[in-house]
């Protein structure tokens, strides 16, 4: 259980150093309204104001309000509201949302789908929105979505009032800086974090503390396979230069190069996300962000995701600073930092370089996510020493390979033949940039998996009516 808040001033180096943008937020949340005050309700009541035809955003990954999205439900039912939307990025827990009764009054309009909304949106009973994760923040500023309201978790208040939006600032801010009406659920467990995420109880209009004590979100993390294992090994062996700053996207792929680079000096974190990967790298001073060009010395990252261990770590923890996503995964702002190495996993990649992350074939998986926001950040680093990596196994579970002749029908290209550089399998690494067709083909059935070697040549022969070849 973490501490009661400290009542000493939140940072805000983070909201200082924000890009400037033309699109100017509603109100600005971390400044007190002098003399307002939320009312203090009950979860019921906190929703009571949501009505047909609203936008809500959900507070989202380890910070997702499950208690107010059943009562949202429950609301719903009892008084027959229809066309209420929900945006929001990847959410953990139930979705009451989604069952029969409720899913003709409540729909997700799913901006990052997790594991508990793919079934859903897979099926029609839930919206699914491509867009770079960087510009999300922009739907809610520029008025492509009006939100109506915003539905967040935040820690509890200090001596002066102020909450942070804990392990989720990402689109959380802009989302709140824009909504009409906002419900805060204060939860003990929510850690109080630097940056963005400072919010004046002020702001709210409802404030529920009746859900205090609500265990957050945890990532189930399993064990690497020896695929992955290898995969993280030639990637901090061969592509991580000590000094280098580091996004990893989410997955065990990310994870297994992170747990290779105990023996790197002065790694620097710029992601959107991190799990508990970094607190090793941390212990052992692999991570010292002293060469970061932005924030030099603080791990900066939108949001996090992982065991209670992590979020307690988190906790008053100024060595983390927590930003909006619109700046953090801003290529322009990401090519600043020295040596940026992007390190992102994929469902497949066909023999030009195109790659896909989002979807198995016509089935949705997951979103864009940050993925090509960092790849192309890497890719036209200030220095010219970023290294944009894909990494992916060289064949599936169920014997298939990654790496195709052409993509799966239905299947959608995130990062594009023109974005990749390095693609690395458990068989070695791929340089693809400036790399014509023919060339491609070659350096990726090196390192596809020998059984598929052969059936590859053929098929690269077939599509492109010219033998892979490295000259």
């Amino acid at each position: 259980m973490l501490s009661r808040l400290s009542s000493r001033a939140f940072g805000t180096t983070a909201a200082a150093n924000r890009t400037s943008s033309i699109y100017q937020d509603k109100r600005e949340v971390a400044f007190p309204i002098q003399g307002k005050s939320p009312k203090v309700v009950s979860l019921a009541e906190a929703v009571r104001d949501i009505k047909t035809g609203d936008n809500v955003f959900v507070h989202g990954i380890a910070a997702t309000p499950t208690p107010l999205l059943q009562s949202l439900s429950e609301h719903a039912v009892a008084n027959n509201l229809k066309g209420i939307k929900l945006h929001h990025l990847h959410l953990e827990g139930a979705t009451p949302w989604t069952a029969e009764g409720v899913r003709d009054r409540i729909r997700s309009n799913s901006l990052f789908t997790g594991h508990n909304l793919r079934a859903a949106v897979n099926n029609g009973i839930a919206d699914f929105n491509s867009c770079f994760l960087y510009e999300v923040p922009l739907l809610f500023r520029k008025g492509a979505i009006k939100l109506n309201a915003a539905l967040i978790q935040v820690s509890t208040p200090d001596s002066k009032g102020y909450c942070s939006l804990g392990t989720s600032v990402d689109t959380a801010r802009a989302a709140v800086t824009n909504a009409d009406l906002i419900i805060a659920m204060v939860n003990k467990n929510m850690p109080r974090t630097f940056g963005d995420g400072i919010i004046h109880e002020s702001h709210f209009d409802y404030l529920v503390n009746e859900a205090d004590g609500f265990e957050l979100h945890q990532r189930n993390i399993g064990p690497q396979n020896d695929q992955e294992k290898k995969i993280g090994k030639i990637i901090a062996d061969n592509l991580v230069d000590n000094g280098a700053t580091l996004q990893m996207g989410i997955g065990a792929v990310p994870d297994a190069a992170l747990s290779a680079l105990g023996g790197h000096k002065d790694l620097g974190i710029h992601t959107e996300m991190f799990s508990d990967g970094v607190l090793d790298l941390i212990e052992k001073n692999a991570i010292t962000n002293a060469k970061k060009a932005i924030h030099p010395g603080k791990l900066v990252v939108s949001f996090v995701y992982g065991s209670t261990k992590l979020y307690n770590y988190l906790h008053d923890n100024p060595l983390i600073e927590f930003g909006d996503v619109n700046w953090v995964n801003d290529p322009a702002v990401v090519r600043r930092n020295p040596k940026v190495t992007a390190i992102n996993s994929a469902v497949e990649i066909d023999l030009t370089g195109q790659v896909v992350s989002d979807s198995v074939g016509k089935r949705f998986l997951s979103g864009f996510g940050g993925q090509v926001d960092f790849i192309r950040g890497a890719g036209i680093g200030d220095d010219g020493l970023g290294k944009p990596i894909i990494a992916l196994p060289s064949i599936s579970k169920k014997g298939q390979s990654k790496i195709v002749p052409t993509i799966n029908e239905g299947a959608g290209v995130v990062t594009t033949r023109a974005h990749v550089h390095y693609v690395v399998t458990e068989y070695g690494i791929a340089q693809l940039w400036g790399k014509n067709m023919r060339q491609r083909a070659y350096e990726l059935i090196k390192i596809a998996h020998p059984s598929q070697r052969e059936s590859l040549d053929k098929a690269a022969f077939d599509r492109l009516k010219v033998m892979p070849s490295a000259d």
